[in-house]
């Protein structure tokens, strides 16, 4: 029987946290979510659960699911589940494209900035 080849030490591996995953994996290459752009602030909020199907979905995918039965916003669920914003929109998109999640983004998110304001903060400033 043959000697099992010796291990060999890789860049990628830690020995604290193991194999690292990286970011295109867990996407497949996508850097885009699917059904347009998703705000870092918009709220994410799971559907029913007789809606949840098992199916082709990453772990991932079932953990934002479970993280998100409250409304979260999309930057507190990527720091909760210590991914990247990147990756979790692309996730998201996945999420929202079979029905799986909701999202609502903030009304003044969805709204054009008022120069008028954004002018009188700048002035106040200034006279500071």
């Amino acid at each position: 029987m043959p000697a099992d080849p010796p291990r060999v030490a890789h860049d990628w591996l830690d020995r604290d946290a193991g194999p690292v995953v990286r970011p295109y994996a867990m996407t497949q290459g996508r850097v885009a979510p699917a059904g347009g752009d998703i705000d870092m602030m918009a709220f994410v909020v799971a559907a029913h659960a007789e809606t949840f199907v098992d199916g082709p979905l990453q772990p991932e995918h079932h953990a934002i699911v479970a993280a998100a039965w409250e409304p979260i916003p999309v930057v507190e669920l990527a720091s909760t589940l210590d991914l990247s914003v990147g990756v979790v929109r692309v996730l998201l998109g996945d999420l929202r494209s079979a029905g799986l999640i909701s999202m609502y983004e903030p009304p003044a998110a969805t709204k054009p900035h008022d120069v008028d304001v954004l002018k009188a903060v700048v002035n106040g400033l200034r006279a500071l």
